[in-house]
């Protein structure tokens, strides 16, 4: 959690949770014209701080230097 690679993995998965999540509001009968954006906008800021969240949450549990839950294989076959 303490490696640039962590919050540089945790920055880019908030913002595609972000936007995911923004457009998740647009659903039929929503145009860009009638959307709320101010709920919009909460919508995906909720979405990208428990992104942030759970990042954090799961440093250390797959590669030291990721925020994944995940291991990659390079580091298994470092092992």
């Amino acid at each position: 959690m303490r490696s640039r690679q962590f919050w540089e993995d945790t920055a880019e998965r908030a913002i595609k949770t972000f936007a995911q999540a923004l457009l998740g509001v647009f659903v039929a009968g929503v145009t860009i014209m009638s959307v709320s954006w101010v709920d919009a906008l909460a919508v995906g800021a909720t979405a990208a701080l428990v992104s942030v969240l759970t990042s954090v949450a799961s440093a250390g549990s797959g590669d030291h230097e990721s925020a994944s839950l995940v291991r990659s294989g390079r580091h298994r076959a470092e092992e």
